[in-house]
């Protein structure tokens, strides 16, 4: 690679992108760790997508039009800091660029969301970025719809690697793109042909073009480092009808020793080499320092979006006061004031009616009243739509066909749908829930890590959440999965006995603007425990008295879901006996621990024996049992210590001892 011919074709470009390359190299060596080569490779497509096709204001990071900004190569943050710094953005100070990957500085080693404005998404596990990038480009589709191209109309910008490439839920993601024909969405791939470990040829040959152009994309492909090829690819690929895949080919680490080599991956940290790469760059400047004509270009391509930006809050000022108030409520994630009255009267009516249902159609049930207030609400399945019950009357199907629909056929991809709900949530003024079975939590748990690590007010709803779904067998069957997802810091994990418990669980998920939540819900039918109203939301507590013991109270049953039923029917063993039983059910344990020690105190009180009935893995249960004033001796456990079986619910109940009379039995043989 001839770095005169760069320099001199195009020197102003040329030192508009050695500001990326040298704020890198020092920021990295500052660090003494990092990753260089990305930010150093794809350096020159940023400056001219920035530069020339990205819409948004510096001043304001965080405009409802703007366009995105996704790097899914999160590794090569320092591209994303740069820019941010060198264009204005008001939360990314030289000081915080110079104390890149320390305690404190919102420059972590990987872009988190919520660091900076500016920072779309956390990125950094490989692919998730160009699968949140899927999202965000859906929701802007949703959006134009519903509000028109006044309103939302804007691209979602996407870098990704080759890693990113590799990882399996690329596919799910560029092929949900590609159905989709999401037109708005532009992935530039920085095609270097480096990874950690050497060519990407050592491990893999797919040709990249090929396989974006069968699930459906426009692909096009640019020198990566001439700024009119660059030019010229975005200004064709945002022409494009699909969405569009760039391959930009590139140099890794340009300009350095490491230069396409597997070295230059990582962090550029040797003095010597350092300064030969800024003379390499015709850089005679010290470490962090930008040239003020420089920084004031960079800066005036932060500003150029202002005129947009004013225009637009014009357009929108010019919308009704109902219009403009629904737009900002939606975007704030507040809830219509009329919905929590609306789920009061569903629960009063399940009450009365006391159905025998399974809490995934109870769930359906919920959805039917929740959707038609809550218009941001766009929800979906994984091939599962009839059995996570996820759709209702008159909800639509989102796609080319019908951009106002609000089911999405996500297909057979869990990974791909949980990702492509975190983009939703982050792009905002679209509240996602996505179903599919609980045992497939496997498929989305690392897209899930993130809704919580992000606080995105995702609501996955998980069907068919122990052995009760019978036949299909200890494949389909999650015993640990309770456990897994109890163990993820900031998500609730709702596991509601009945209809009435589901509305409410519902309406706890909604409440939420910056935690996730999962509907653990029984593919079989379970009768109503809650047949007295209660206005106040139970599930709200976490953990409540469901029923209080008669006589002396010695023992406590504790249970979630389809379990409850099973301690209730234990409880009235017990208590013919003259063994005063209280049945706690606890739907959501994370609520319930951080509701304050009075009330939990109220409700396990020290002294009688407890039991725990789930079925499930005891694994996390001894917190209740003998943590909260309980005694490892005057505790048990009645439900799964292995994986299930296939037969029918009722029989495999019977087969692991999980029934009221096996309950009752280790209630006595502890008293």
């Amino acid at each position: 690679m001839d770095l005169t011919a760069l320099a001199t074709t195009n020197p102003d470009h040329w030192r508009r992108a050695a500001c990326i390359r040298t704020l890198t190299l020092d920021a990295v060596a500052a660090a003494n760790s990092g990753h260089s080569g990305m930010p150093m490779g794809m350096a020159d497509v940023a400056t001219i997508l920035f530069a020339n096709h990205m819409s948004f204001d510096a001043s304001k990071p965080d405009w409802p039009n703007r366009d995105r900004f996704i790097l899914s190569a999160g590794h090569g943050s320092m591209l994303l800091y740069s820019l941010l710094y060198l264009t204005g953005s008001p939360d990314m100070t030289l000081e915080q660029v110079k104390n890149f990957r320390q305690l404190g500085a919102i420059t972590a080693g990987h872009p988190e969301y919520g660091h900076a404005m500016g920072i779309e998404t956390t990125t950094g596990p490989l692919g998730q970025g160009i699968a949140n990038a899927v999202g965000f480009a859906m929701a802007e589709e949703f959006l134009r719809a519903k509000w028109g191209k006044k309103v939302i109309d804007h691209y979602t910008y996407c870098i990704a690697g080759d890693g990113c490439l590799m990882e399996g839920i690329s596919q799910e993601a560029i092929a949900l793109a590609g159905r989709q024909e999401l037109s708005r969405l532009i992935v530039m791939w920085d095609d270097n042909g480096i990874t950690i470990d050497g060519k990407v040829s050592i491990a893999d040959r797919t040709d990249q073009k090929a396989r974006f152009a069968a699930s459906g994309w426009d692909v096009f492909e640019c020198d990566g480092h001439d700024p009119v090829a660059i030019d010229a690819a975005l200004t064709a690929a945002k022409a494009s009808p699909r969405p569009a895949m760039i391959a930009c080919k590139t140099h890794i680490a340009l300009g350095h020793a490491a230069q396409d080599t597997a070295k230059g991956h990582g962090a550029l940290t040797d003095a010597k080499q350092l300064q030969a790469a800024k003379e390499a760059y015709g850089w005679p400047h010290g470490p962090f320092e930008i040239p003020a004509e420089l920084k004031s270009w960079w800066e005036g391509v932060g500003a150029k979006g202002r005129s947009a930006r004013e225009e637009w809050e014009t357009r929108f000022a010019l919308l009704s006061d109902a219009k403009q108030a629904e737009f900002t409520r939606a975007f704030a994630r507040e809830l219509p004031k009329k919905l929590s009255a609306t789920i009061k009267a569903l629960k009063k009516q399940h009450s009365e009616a006391a159905p025998k249902v399974a809490t995934r159609q109870a769930s359906q049930m919920a959805l039917e009243v929740i959707n038609p207030i809550l218009g941001e609400h766009l929800g979906g399945s994984a091939d599962l739509t009839g059995s996570n019950n996820t759709d209702t009357a008159g909800l639509g199907v989102f796609g080319p066909e019908d951009r106002k629909g609000r089911h999405v056929h996500y297909g057979i991809r869990e990974h791909g749908m949980a990702a492509a709900m975190n983009g939703m949530a982050l792009h905002g003024g679209v509240r996602p829930y996505g179903g599919t079975f609980m045992v497939f939590t496997d498929y989305a748990r690392p897209a899930m890590r993130l809704s919580s690590l992000m606080g995105l007010p995702v609501t996955y709803v998980m069907t068919h959440d122990s052995i009760g779904l019978g036949e299909d067998g200890p494949t389909h069957q999650p015993v640990e999965h309770l456990a897994m997802l109890r163990a993820t810091p900031n998500l609730l994990v709702m596991r509601p006995a009945d209809a009435v418990e589901t509305a409410e669980a519902w309406e706890v998920a909604l409440m939420q603007k910056t935690t996730p939540s999962v509907l653990a819900l029984s593919r079989q039918a379970l009768p109503t425990v809650r047949k007295t109203h209660t206005p106040k939301n139970m599930v709200a507590q976490g953990a409540y008295v469901l029923a209080e013991a008669e006589g002396k109270r010695q023992a406590i049953l504790l249970a979630t879901g389809s379990e409850v039923a099973i301690a209730m029917a234990a409880r009235d063993l017990l208590q013919a006996e003259g063994i005063g039983t209280r049945v706690v059910s606890m739907p959501c344990w994370e609520i319930f621990e951080e509701t304050d020690e009075a009330y939990r105190k109220r409700v396990l009180p020290a002294g009688p024996v407890r039991v725990a009935v789930e079925a499930a893995i005891r694994f996390g249960w001894d917190r209740w049992l003998y943590g909260e004033r309980g005694k490892r001796e005057k505790s048990g456990f009645v439900g799964m210590h292995g994986f299930g079986a296939s037969a029918p619910a009722g029989d495999l109940y019977t087969h692991f001892g999980i029934t009221a009379e096996a309950v009752a039995a280790k209630v006595k043989s502890l008293l």
